[in-house]
């Protein structure tokens, strides 16, 4: 008799940003908290000022946008976190965590729809396919800042 196999899942690694108005709102231990309990690891995590060059590269699929100047001073407002973050189909988990894009269409309950307030302001970053993450964890963290315990 054949045995039923549970599916494996994937683990995967995907990248958070803090924006400035979760670090404004002292929101990022709930935040954080949240994913936490949901069973991810974090694999690296920090502090830091964007540079403009970051940022261009970041959103480099809006950055020639006449609105890019407005988002740049938004995301250097404050430092912002840095969060690799793993687990079990971790990027779209994460995502569905967090709610759409537009915190005005979040649902509450959801991350953006319990704290944020548009599509900008918008508690976090995350990213939306391995290839992104990928890109993006590089983009944020040096190989060494990453952990695997």
């Amino acid at each position: 008799m054949a045995q039923l196999q549970k599916k494996s899942m994937a683990i995967e690694t995907t990248l958070i940003l803090f924006k400035t108005d979760c670090v404004q709102k002292n929101l990022v231990g709930e935040v954080l908290s949240r994913y936490e309990a949901e069973g991810f690891n974090i694999r690296g995590i920090k502090m830091m000022q964007l540079s403009t060059e970051l940022l261009e590269e970041h959103y480099a699929h809006i950055a020639d946008k006449p609105f890019f100047p407005n988002i740049a001073q938004f995301m250097q407002a404050c430092p912002v976190i840095a969060l690799a973050l793993s687990g079990e189909n971790a990027i779209a988990r994460v995502r569905e965590i967090l709610g759409p894009t537009d915190s005005t269409k979040a649902d509450k309950g959801t991350i953006r729809g319990d704290f944020g307030v548009d599509m900008m302001t918008n508690i976090c970053h995350a990213s939306d396919s391995p290839e992104n993450a990928e890109a993006e964890l590089k983009r944020f963290f040096r190989e060494e800042e990453i952990f695997n315990y």
